[in-house]
């Protein structure tokens, strides 16, 4: 018996680095898992690591045409949505004086916009004690150069959580935060610039954790499935450091 059993689980940006891995742990746990990702090449290959337990709509979050396709097709194959992640996000880095509008628009679009209207239009298909878990980040409660605008970003999704929590706390619906830390996942990988190299931006993050190392997708999947399980029954509005203690010491 998995501690998912039964529950029809959402995981949004599901086709690469953490949502990948955290829709595998839902499907092993006995979950139904509906993941999302724009690339559909890359979609379709999440779909098959995650197994027969998983579908796939290619969706953009900050599109809310396409949230509304995704919603319809999960009311239409399963009727409830007992588990939304909202996971999707993009990441850019640019000091002060380089940020564009563009990227600022993007940047909010996805990890805002999008994570607003996918817990908006989730509603009508979560039942009474649902649980809905919103991707922060370390980021919102540290000054990181070059940074400010995903930052800010994920301030406003640790509020979200909390602020859903108490609006949905009548109908049991829990609503919790994950705030990983530095993650071996593509996108991390993606922010060394070119004369750093990935290793050595690897091993300068590692410096910071006190852990003294960076963290994995896995360990960010088992924290999901604690906040999505009847295992969490009496925690909502939290957030659950996964960063090896570099906020926190």
């Amino acid at each position: 018996m998995g501690q998912l059993d039964e529950k029809v689980t959402l995981v949004t940006g599901g086709s690469t680095g953490i949502g990948l891995a955290i829709a595998r742990r839902f499907a092993a746990d006995g979950a139904t898992v509906y993941l999302t990702g724009r690339r559909k090449t890359e979609l379709d290959a999440a779909v098959e690591a995650v197994g027969e337990r998983a579908t796939g709509v290619q969706s953009d979050a900050s599109n809310l045409d396409d949230l509304d396709r995704l919603f319809a097709t999960i009311k239409e194959r399963s009727g409830r949505l007992d588990v939304v992640v909202a996971n999707a996000g993009v990441a850019e880095p640019a000091r002060l004086g380089e940020i564009t509008e563009e990227q600022y628009d993007k940047t909010f679009d996805i990890n805002v916009k999008g994570t607003l209207f996918t817990v908006q239009k989730a509603l009508p298909l979560l039942p009474d004690g649902a649980s809905v878990i919103v991707l922060s980040s370390t980021n919102a409660s540290m000054g990181v150069e070059a940074m400010s605008v995903y930052s800010a970003t994920k301030a406003a999704d640790r509020n979200f959580a909390r602020t859903w929590a108490a609006e949905l706390a009548g109908r049991g619906i829990r609503v919790n935060a994950i705030s990983p830390g530095p993650i071996e996942t593509p996108g991390i990988r993606s922010l060394g610039t070119p004369a750093q190299g990935e290793q050595q931006l690897a091993d300068a993050l590692a410096t910071m954790v006190p852990l003294g190392r960076i963290g994995r997708t896995d360990e960010v999947a088992a924290a999901a499935v604690f906040l999505a399980s009847d295992q969490s029954s009496f925690t909502t509005g939290a957030e659950l450091f996964v960063d090896g203690g570099l906020v926190q010491i």
